[in-house]
């Protein structure tokens, strides 16, 4: 993993970490944590507040990006996580925080999901332009909303993840 990641893995549970194997990686999706202003580690606690079944939700990520940047892994690369439907058993899923209702990532948080999301395509031999895609895409949800509303801020995105991919082996080969 990055060292930007920070590891606080969910409790096995049947609500939000299965601890079901994740068999393929076949693309990565990207969602809005759709309650504004919260941190990482707020939403990784809301995950891990539902393992007691209380109150019959199934969700969770395999990382969450922070309002400032932050990374928190909830669930490991190897296991599903609930957040993408029927795409949960071959993607890897990161819930993203922004500031207020529009669900627009800040610039610190976007450039953190770039890398990320840059870092996973580049781990699992995945095409940005094909293989990242939002939860829109699997199920018709309006998550994430501003990138539902703002195609092109969608399409943007994806091309900033593409060339981060290059910037990343440009500075492994220089290293």
């Amino acid at each position: 993993l990055p060292d930007y990641v920070e590891r606080d893995l969910l409790t096995v549970n049947e609500w939000s970490r299965p601890g079901e194997a994740l068999e393929t990686v076949e693309g990565v999706v990207i969602h809005y944590v759709g309650n504004p202003g919260t941190s990482a580690k707020a939403n990784r606690n809301y995950f891990e507040s539902l393992a007691d079944g209380s109150g019959g939700v199934y969700a969770s990520s395999h990382f969450i990006v922070g309002l400032e940047g932050e990374v928190v892994q909830c669930v490991p690369l190897t296991e599903i996580a609930y957040a993408s439907n029927s795409r949960n058993g071959a993607t890897i899923s990161i819930e993203v925080s922004h500031p207020d209702e529009t669900g627009q990532y800040g610039p610190e948080t976007n450039a953190r999901l770039v890398e990320l999301a840059a870092w996973l395509c580049r781990e699992f031999r995945l095409n940005p332009e094909r293989d990242v895609i939002r939860h829109y895409d699997v199920s018709g949800k309006l998550c994430p909303l501003y990138y539902v509303e703002h195609e092109e801020a969608w399409d943007q995105l994806r091309a900033d993840v593409k060339a981060e991919i290059s910037a990343q082996r440009a500075a492994e080969k220089n290293s």
